[in-house]
C-alpha cells in the first residue's frame, strides 16, 4: 500500500476484509448421542484435522483439551483429555460433540462449532457463520478417530 493515498488504502483494506456471503449450514440428523452421517457426504482429512486442532486461533481445541498434541505446556485441562478418544467415541459421537455439545449437555461451556449464533457478544466478523465449516469439522473428526493410544 506504499504510495497510495489515504482513501485508496482504505478502499484496499475494505476490499480485502470484505466477508463472503455465508453459506447455509448442511442439514444433519442427531441419532441418540451422535450425528451418524458426514456433514459433507465425505470423510475428512486427518492431516488437516490435526493441523486445525493445533491451531489455537481457529479451532481453540487445545485451550481446553489436552492430548497427544505439540506444546503440552499450552494444553488445557477444562475439557476431557483427547488421548485415545478414538477408542471411546465413534465418528458420529465426535461429530455431534463438535457441532453442538449443548444438545447433550445444555450447560456445557464448549462452543457450538457448527451453529450460527446471533448474539450481541459474538464479534461482527463471526456473526452469521459457524466457527468451523462442515469440511473442517469432518477433518477434525477424521483425525480424532485415529487417536487410539
Amino acid at each position: 500500500m506504499r504510495g497510495m493515498t489515504g482513501l485508496a488504502a482504505v478502499s484496499v483494506l475494505c476490499a480485502s476484509t470484505a466477508t463472503a456471503v455465508p453459506q447455509p449450514l448442511a442439514s444433519y440428523t442427531v441419532d441418540g448421542d451422535a450425528i451418524p452421517r458426514s456433514l459433507t457426504g465425505a470423510s475428512g482429512d486427518p492431516g488437516k484435522g490435526a493441523a486445525l486442532i493445533a491451531d489455537r486461533q481457529k479451532s481453540l481445541c487445545t485451550l481446553c483439551h489436552a492430548g497427544p498434541f505439540a506444546d503440552a505446556h499450552l494444553q488445557g485441562t477444562v475439557g476431557p483429555d483427547l488421548a485415545a478418544v478414538g477408542l471411546r467415541l465413534s465418528e458420529g459421537q465426535l461429530r455431534l460433540r463438535i457441532v453442538d455439545m449443548s444438545v447433550l449437555h445444555a450447560s456445557t461451556i464448549m462452543p457450538a462449532y457448527y451453529k450460527i449464533e446471533d448474539h450481541p457478544r459474538v464479534g461482527a466478523p463471526w456473526r452469521g457463520k459457524p466457527l468451523l465449516t462442515a469440511a473442517e469439522i469432518e477433518d477434525i473428526v477424521a483425525y480424532l478417530v485415529t487417536l487410539k493410544d
